[in-house]
């Protein structure tokens, strides 16, 4: 049963400030799942070792090609709610017990696979694990990035015992994997329309992350008269504004700013700069085009402020399809589930440039996702990890 084992860990980086949770790559909410996953997974018979990258590998005999790989990931966006990630995990855990449980011998080898920093939550770069894995993000980038502390990724990571001179492309590990499924609950409510459970993954829309950089000049709030301002603030929330006409304008498209910080940030400051973060996502490769019409409206708004801006790319994804051949057997396999798209990026989706990647999706009756409304009913839950433990023992046999 999958829902014991989310109980398990329910009070794991509770966040009391915003709600939901906040686990986050090496801190200590971090280590504490990847202790519990680690006990979680011996009892259930598995050898767990950890991979260059920090992602944990959990397999059912020994390591070898060809491998069946389900998994998901344990870290949280800022706040997120109690299934985005975790559930993924903990039905893997309960399809290896269910099938343990009636006897079962997998053909290849089987691994659940939990995977490092996939919402970006700390870092800022969604799915780090699985880019260091595959080698579309360079370990020299990575190990620079920084935390809204100051601290790098590779401080974080050998203080938490994984060497940072490591982190890379695998290929060694990458090459196990004969095809890959994860597990996840719906972000949106295409289930909920359908009447049905379970689903599988069709495509993921292309999407990316970037950073406005807003310059200007720092002054008292009260002693600075308007017509002697250049505060950044102005351009910045411009952008906001900016965003929303421009997805407005374009089909399936949406561009999202969830994260601004001026600095010093002091209620009585003026500015002297601040940092805007935008996420776009449109089908068909549009969402580059996008950002630049955006960008080209913070240019004139800062030139109008007297101030600057720089805009850098942070992360980007093309659309991903998953396996066809994959999807119908996951498909079939499952009575006839239905497909589905999403907005929502996942490892799996990094994955399946690489190898033959799939994806399972159970209900989410609010559709809320990436807050603590976030939710899946107990028995749909159990239906998911039945479920996979079916795709597992077909695929495996």
């Amino acid at each position: 049963m999958t829902q014991p084992l989310l109980n398990e860990i329910a009070d794991v980086g509770r966040d009391r400030r915003r709600g939901g949770y906040s686990r986050h790559v090496f801190d200590d909410a971090d280590r504490q799942l990847r202790d519990w996953f680690t006990a979680r997974a011996a009892r259930a018979g598995l050898g767990v070792e950890a991979d260059r990258n920090g992602n944990v590998w959990a397999w059912w005999g020994e390591p070898g090609p060809d491998a069946v790989v389900t998994g998901s990931h344990l870290d949280s966006v800022p706040g997120g709610g109690a299934f985005d990630g975790p559930l993924g995990v903990a039905s893997a855990l309960s399809a290896v017990e269910s099938l343990r449980a009636k006897g079962f011998v997998p053909s290849r080898p089987m691994a659940v696979l939990v995977f490092a920093e996939e919402e970006g939550g700390r870092f800022g770069v969604p799915c780090l694990g699985s880019r260091l894995l595959t080698g579309s993000l360079a370990a020299e980038r990575a190990r620079a990035l920084r935390d809204t502390e100051g601290r790098t990724l590779a401080e974080a990571a050998a203080s938490a015992g994984f060497p940072p001179e490591r982190f890379g492309a695998d290929t060694e590990a990458l090459g196990r994997i004969g095809r890959f499924v994860e597990l996840h609950v719906e972000q949106g409510r295409g289930l909920v329309d359908l009447g049905e459970p379970i689903a599988v993954g069709s495509t993921v829309i292309g999407h990316g992350r970037w950073r406005f950089s807003f310059s200007g000049q720092g002054n008292h709030a009260g002693a600075t008269l308007l017509t002697d301002r250049h505060d950044p603030m102005l351009p910045a929330a411009g952008v906001v504004a900016a965003a929303r006409r421009a997805a407005a304008s374009v089909p399936e498209a949406r561009a999202t700013v969830g994260r601004l910080v001026p600095t010093p940030g002091g209620t009585n400051v003026i500015a002297s700069t601040v940092d805007v973060w935008l996420d776009a996502r449109v089908p068909g490769g549009g969402s580059r085009a996008l950002v630049e019409e955006i960008a080209e409206a913070a240019r004139a708004a800062a030139a109008d402020e007297g101030c600057e801006v720089t805009v850098t790319e942070e992360s980007y994804s093309d659309d991903v399809v998953f396996d066809p051949g994959l999807r119908d057997e996951l498909s079939a396999t499952l009575g006839g589930a239905p497909a589905l798209p999403t907005g929502a990026g996942h490892d799996a989706a990094i994955l399946a440039a690489q190898v033959p990647s799939g994806m399972l999706y159970v209900r989410n009756p609010t559709g809320i996702s990436h807050a603590p409304e976030e939710f899946a009913e107990a028995d749909d839950v159990d239906r998911g990890g039945a479920a996979l433990a079916t795709v597992l023992e077909r695929l495996c046999q």
